[in-house]
């Protein structure tokens, strides 16, 4: 009995300690946000801004953004907060999902823009070529584990 008690609890222990470090590693490991003049330079030159809010259908007290997204010709800036964790990546939209099931349901139409590497701000460069009027939202997208994080409507 005291042996099967004991690997129970140390498999728990194992299991919390991996879903830990799946949780922290991205935290851990995630380069310098960019500077609030970097930012500041897309905002005030920004053709299109957005907000993501953390009461979207899809998104939980896990995965979830809170923040304004500026969008310009040449970059896409965030200033806010988005949950940690791995692999992210955003996408540009032709329509606004909130859930997994829209956003899988409309994947093949959008744009994979680049990895979200930061997660109090971040700075993307517009793929060449892209016009930004083309699509009407923006969405973070967890590819590891297929996890809806967060979008916002642009105008």
């Amino acid at each position: 009995m005291k042996k099967v008690l004991l690997l129970i609890t140390h498999g728990l222990m194992l299991v919390v300690g991996f879903a830990l470090g799946i949780y922290a590693l991205p935290i851990l490991t995630q380069p310098d946000k960019p500077s609030m003049t970097d930012i500041g330079k897309v905002a005030t030159s920004a053709l299109f801004t957005g907000q993501f809010e953390r009461d979207l259908e899809g998104s939980d007290a896990l995965h979830y953004g809170n923040g304004t997204i500026y969008i310009n010709a040449q970059k896409i800036a965030f200033d806010g907060q988005i949950s940690p964790g791995p692999d992210y990546k955003l996408y540009l939209s032709p329509v606004f999902v909130e859930n997994k099931t829209d956003f899988l349901k409309n994947k093949d139409k959008m744009l994979k823009v680049g990895d979200v590497r930061t997660f109090n701000s971040f700075l993307l460069d517009m793929p060449d070529g892209v016009n930004p009027a083309d699509y009407q939202a923006v969405v973070i997208w967890c590819e590891s584990f297929n996890i809806f994080i967060t979008a916002a409507k642009y105008h």
